[in-house]
């Protein structure tokens, strides 16, 4: 079927191709050229074809070959791998190469011994041709002797190196360079420290003029020992000592020896302060112009351009030469430290002393220890990073034991009235005592420099004195409660001198004591806090709180919570508003909040208590035969003397202790219960006729004016009362003058409505009262009732 199908196809190209060709008679005219042209095209196919099969043909003679070829590889390769395997075979069954490497493993760890001896001796050779270079060029030479000794370290530090990665090996080789090292440079500043000693025996030093000018020979020696050591000081990991200057400080070094570091009587601990330390200032002191005019000037043409000429510890003869007296100081320190542990008393003071050192040699001398940036950490940092707790406690103890004498003291309880001048609240003795004493651990501690012990004095210290003393501040207030309450009362029971002792001004001083006691120390911290000696350290705490990531160990050994919790919420946030003492000062804040509430409760039972009989009073209807006598000529009522006296008193003694605006705060509170007890049970609860209405407005006047004399301007929670009573003093229509309203006439106002009410007491003045206040007030006449 599809060769049908392909003849079928092809017939119909053929017959298109035709059609195409022959569409008219005249083109058979062309047939021949039409069959030339169609034979042509059959050859091209044909030899395209016979092409294209030859092409064939050799590649797959092609494929074949290469697929012989990779048949003959693999089984060649095959047979060659049978080969290795029996080869293999053989040998593992032989012995002969295991006795070979037997017989020869003696002679060649032999011949490598041998090999490494020489190398050994060569390096050794190497080690004292290097010694010996180095010693002949001293002492004329020093920069010449430099470069063998160079070499020398160089190869102790390289060895060092190598031993690591060779676990350890050639311990005594590299042992041994090192100590020829040490030896040589120890041989060379000797040799070179000889000579200049030998300069200083010939001048007869230190007894010489300390306004000497030095010769040239004495320069010279001092030149060249400076010439050896210039390398070690450019390139030293930390502060090294000048030699020529330990040359020059060694006699000085053995003085001190034998007056402090022996079985002499200055030698006693207890006389550090006294006898040892002043000692060396005096010294450094005799010396200081002498070291500056005569080797400045050779300092600073040595080591010019050099990184030494960095640090004032080299430039400055005067540092170099406290820097080199240092380490016998630190011996003598360390002893008396010692001795002290065991002497709460002595190692306080020595502390002190220590300190007060530390802050001469660094302002009187300019000495920073090689630090430029942060300063010389002193003697006192170097004792406290191994003593710091013995010392802490010690203080704490001193600290804790002063501050219970205060507390314990007969005046530590009672009110400084001197204190701070006239408008302050005033503290007691006790609490600006606290503070003197804290003010005193301070001056102890701020001249510390890690602040991981600034912070432990300031926490272990400084914050448990004042949260102890808060909690007596505290304890006052609720013991206060408990005797003025009825439940505390009933719970707690009550003597007749524990009451006694609150009657009078009594309940009024305990709780002024309290408050100005919190008010005193909130001021006193606050103040700290702007001190820049504070406003430093918080900044350093924010810093350190910020950067760590140890949040249990932020500084001292204290967590991050724990000096939060301290100190303030703001540590290691981004708040810019918080102090060292937020949270004692808000502690403290508190009772006095607490006391100045109890204050004006005070207050207002005492006035309660005062003013009974005169609310009681029940003649306010008595009739005057005078009814248009003046209020002001009339006499106060009986009964209204002794609550004017009570308020007196009360005024008299807030006055003296508390400030202006505590005072005014407390008596606002005070008199604002008074105006509501008088309004109610008074104003509001008895009828008036004209004359007791006057009676009560005389009785008023004076009150007011006995507030006004301790407060100006200050009885204003008085004034709706005030005004309530100028309406209930509004005259009878007989009495109403023509520019006066008369009490009848305000009623009818009064009652029409609330409109006219108010127009009525806009006319009257009085814009305290409401309407329906002034019908309440007016319903008090008498003359209304009837």
């Amino acid at each position: 079927m599809a060769p049908q199908v392909e003849s079928f196809e092809s017939d119909i190209r053929v017959e298109d191709y035709l059609d195409d060709k022959l569409q008219s008679t005249a083109d058979l005219a062309h047939l021949d050229t039409l069959l030339e042209s169609v034979e042509y095209q059959r050859s091209q196919l044909q030899s395209q074809l016979d092409d294209a099969t030859k092409e064939l043909e050799e590649s797959r003679k092609s494929s074949a070959e290469r697929k012989e070829a990779l048949s003959r590889m693999i089984q060649e390769f095959q047979a060659l791998q049978r080969s290795i395997d029996v080869r293999l075979q053989i040998l593992a069954a032989s012995d002969a190469p295991d006795e070979a490497i037997r017989r020869l493993e003696r002679p060649m760890a032999q011949l490598h011994k041998v090999d490494l001896a020489h190398k050994y001796l060569l390096l050794l050779q190497d080690v004292e041709d290097l010694r010996k270079s180095a010693m002949s060029h001293l002492p004329r030479s020093p920069n010449a002797a430099l470069g063998p000794y160079t070499r020398l370290k160089q190869l102790s530090m390289r060895l060092k190196e190598l031993q690591g990665p060779a676990d350890g090996a050639a311990v005594h080789l590299v042992s041994y360079v090192a100590a020829v090292a040490d030896r040589l440079w120890d041989e060379m500043k000797q040799t070179m420290s000889s000579e200049l000693q030998v300069v200083l025996t010939q001048r007869k030093w230190p007894k010489v003029d300390p306004h000497l000018e030095i010769d040239a020979e004495w320069q010279d020696a001092f030149e060249r020992l400076l010439d050896l050591q210039a390398p070690e000081l450019s390139y030293a990991p930390g502060v090294v000592t000048l030699l020529p200057i330990d040359v020059m400080t060694d006699i000085f070094v053995k003085e001190f020896r034998f007056h402090f570091l022996s079985d002499r009587p200055t030698s006693n601990p207890q006389t550090i302060g006294t006898h040892c330390l002043p000692w060396l200032l005096s010294l450094i002191e005799k010396w200081e112009d002498f070291l500056r005019e005569n080797f400045t000037p050779i300092l600073a043409a040595k080591l010019r351009g050099s990184p030494a000429a960095q640090k004032m510890v080299y430039m400055d003869p005067v540092c170099a030469f406290i820097t080199s007296m240092l380490p016998v100081v630190r011996e003598k320190v360390e002893s008396s430290v010692s001795e002290a542990i065991g002497n709460p008393v002595f190692l306080s003071s020595l502390m002190g002393q220590l300190l007060s050192f530390d802050q001469t040699i660094r302002s009187r001398f300019d000495y920073d220890g090689g630090d430029a940036e942060r300063g010389w950490d002193g003697i006192t940092s170097w004792a406290l990073n191994k003593h710091f707790d013995k010392w802490l406690v010690a203080e704490k103890q001193f600290a804790l034991e002063r501050f219970q004498e205060i507390m314990g003291s007969q005046d530590a309880r009672n009110i400084d009235y001197e204190f701070g001048g006239t408008g302050r609240t005033k503290p007691t003795y006790g609490a600006v005592r606290v503070t003197d004493l804290l003010r005193s651990v301070t001056d102890q501690y701020k001249r510390v420099r890690r602040f991981s012990h600034k912070l432990r004095f300031l926490i272990d210290i400084q914050l448990a004195i004042l949260d102890e003393y808060h909690d007596r501040l505290r304890g006052s207030l609720e013991a206060y409660q408990s005797l003025t309450s009825a439940v505390g009362r009933t719970l707690h029971g009550v003597t007749k001198e524990q009451l006694a002792a609150l009657e009078g001004t009594g309940a009024l001083e305990t709780l002024c004591k309290v408050l100005g006691s919190s008010d005193h120390i909130v001021n006193t911290l606050k103040d700290w806090s702007n001190e820049e000696f504070f406003v430093t350290f918080w900044e350093q705490l924010q810093t350190r709180a910020k950067a760590s990531e140890n949040q249990s160990s932020l500084a001292g050994g204290m967590s991050y919570d724990h000096v939060r919790d301290r100190t303030s919420s703001a540590v290691g946030t981004e708040d810019d508003g918080g102090v060292l003492f937020d949270e004692t000062i808000s502690a403290y804040g508190k009772q006095r909040e607490r006391a100045e509430a109890f204050l004006v409760e005070a207050l207002v039972d005492s006035h309660t208590k005062a003013f009974r009989p005169y609310i009681q009073r029940p003649q306010w209807t008595t009739l005057n035969d005078d009814s248009s006598a003046d209020a002001y000529q009339l006499g106060i009522t009986a009964e209204l003397s002794e609550p004017l006296r009570i308020l007196k008193r009360n005024l008299d003694f807030l006055s003296r202790a508390l400030g202006t605006a505590v005072f005014r705060r407390v008596w606002r509170g005070a008199l604002e219960k008074l105006n509501n007890m008088l309004w109610s049970e008074v104003l509001m609860s008895r009828s008036f006729t004209a004359f007791g209405a006057a009676q009560f407005l005389r009785d008023l006047h004076s009150l007011v004016s006995l507030v006004e004399r301790y407060i100006p301007a200050g009885s204003s929670p008085l004034d709706v009362l005030g005004d309530a009573v100028r309406l209930l003093n509004l005259p009878v229509g007989t009495e109403a003058t023509e520019a006066a309203v008369s009490l009848q006439q305000a009623t009818d106002r009064v009652f029409t409505d609330n409109t006219e009410a108010k127009k009525l007491l806009e006319d009257l003045g009085i814009n305290s009262l409401t309407p329906a206040n002034a019908r309440q007030i007016l319903r008090r006449r008498v003359e209304n009732s009837e």
